[in-house]
């Protein structure tokens, strides 16, 4: 009689063991629209990700309101992610303020972001003050890569869509 208690209970704590940790382990929360990540945004200036280079013009820096797809959260701490910024082009942005976390469910929303934009500018053979003084053929170029060549300080992010 002791063989046909014992046989069913171990049968039933496996299967608790087994399908415990699932039932409890986090589930992924869908994130809500109008969540607030720093300070609210102001949408007053609001432009798509992919006009602020043209916005930007020969400035170096400037400070925009963008709105814009998220690619990837790249490190949930600093809250630094990815902005597509269309036509394979990609903004690098982060928090100004390194205490915001970012969900890694993030990806694929969209949101507005409020920041200060900023061009990234990468010297030809990564010689920065060596032909200063050369001229012609031999001066270096200062060159920008296409694919990151924004980036994005966010002082406050919404979650639009």
């Amino acid at each position: 009689m002791l063989k046909n208690i014992i046989k069913p209970l171990l049968v039933i704590i496996l299967f608790t063991c087994l399908l415990l940790p699932q039932a409890i382990a986090q589930k992924k929360v869908a994130l809500p629209h109008g969540m607030v990540y720093g300070t609210k945004p102001l949408t007053t200036g609001l432009m798509p990700a992919s006009k602020l280079e043209d916005f930007m013009g020969r400035r170096t820096r400037t400070s925009a309101t963008i709105s814009g797809k998220v690619l990837k959260v790249t490190k949930s701490k600093g809250g630094w992610f990815l902005l597509d910024a269309d036509s394979g082009r990609v903004i690098q942005a982060h928090f100004t303020n390194y205490d915001i976390k970012l969900p890694v469910q993030l990806k694929g929303r969209e949101v507005i972001i409020e920041g200060v934009a900023a061009k990234q500018f990468i010297a030809d053979d990564q010689q920065h003050m060596a032909g200063d003084t050369v001229v012609g053929k031999k001066q270096h170029a200062v060159k920008t890569d296409p694919k990151k060549r924004l980036v994005f300080e966010v002082k406050g992010l919404i979650i639009n869509k």
